[in-house]
Order: structure tokens, then C-alpha cells, then sequence
């Protein structure tokens, strides 16, 4: 038989290990818009190349319905030597599930 000093032990040992699943529940498996880019910049990178996507960073990341939508920023030469985001072209985006990380789509703009 268990004495109560170790009931109450278990009790809270339950009542903890509870605790802790309801909260990382309600933060998700993807916390954060940089953990987001983080594992669509890896798929994207097997879909459309390491050079397309390094050169679309950097990249962002919005919260929606636990959904995670993470796209590149747009870049174009000026004609001057440098580069604009003024022009005509599109970027890579994903969609990531905040539960699990799981990637639920990919596209490239155009």
C-alpha cells in the first residue's frame, strides 16, 4: 500500500505532466515564425534549389487558424547594380501546420 506522502507525490507528478502537455499544446509543435521558416526553407530547398531560395531571403512567416504561411521576398535587378523588389516576378511560400511542422503545401509566384 502507498502512505500519503507518496500519493501526494504522484498526485503531483499527474497533475505537472498534465500541465505541461495542455501548454505545449496550445503553443504548438512550431512555436515561432523562425521555426516556421525554418522547416519550409529545408522543403523548399528540395523543391526549387538551394540558389532559388537563398536568393528570395529573407523569408517570413504569419500565424493563421494555426496555420503557418511563410513566404520569400521578391527581388529584381535595378539595372544600376543593385536590386529592387519594385518589379515583375514571384516567390516560393509554404504552408506549415503548427501542431505537427508538417508541410500542407508549396507554389512559387510568378
Amino acid at each position: 500500500m502507498l502512505n500519503r506522502g507518496r500519493m501526494l507525490g504522484c498526485a503531483l507528478l499527474v497533475a505537472v505532466s498534465t500541465t505541461g502537455q495542455i501548454n505545449s499544446q496550445k503553443k504548438g509543435y512550431v512555436p515561432d515564425a523562425e521555426t516556421a521558416v525554418k522547416i519550409a526553407e529545408t522543403r523548399l530547398i528540395l523543391m526549387y534549389g538551394a540558389k532559388q531560395i537563398a536568393s528570395e531571403e529573407p523569408f517570413q512567416a504569419d500565424l493563421k487558424d494555426r496555420i503557418w504561411t511563410v513566404w520569400g521576398t521578391l527581388r529584381c535587378p535595378d539595372g544600376r547594380g543593385g536590386t529592387t523588389n519594385v518589379c515583375v516576378g514571384g516567390v516560393a511560400r509554404a504552408r506549415v501546420r503548427q501542431s505537427d511542422g508538417r508541410v500542407l503545401s508549396m507554389t512559387h509566384t510568378e
